[in-house]
């Protein structure tokens, strides 16, 4: 059986480039529709460069937390015409 940080990072390493998903989007696929906020932790804590946390934000539209500092994030997003 999979942990639940092993179910976000398969849904994250799933976001194609030019796309996002909410954090909560991301519970819901992952299992569990109320734990937008432990995403936002396990996605804190990733350093592998193959899951695309940059990806994740917040449900409103803005870009929210990313480990490697917020202007990296919006960087990155920028780069990849994301549709957010």
């Amino acid at each position: 059986m999979k942990t639940f940080t092993e179910k976000v990072h398969e849904v994250v390493k799933k976001i194609p480039r030019g796309k996002t998903l909410s954090y909560k989007e991301v519970a819901i696929r992952a299992g569990r529709p109320k734990a937008y906020r432990s995403v936002g932790n396990i996605l804190n804590k990733n350093s592998d460069p193959r899951i695309p946390c940059h990806r994740v934000i917040r449900s409103d539209g803005s870009f929210g937390g990313y480990n490697r500092g917020a202007l990296q994030k919006r960087k990155l997003l920028e780069k990849e015409k994301c549709d957010r």
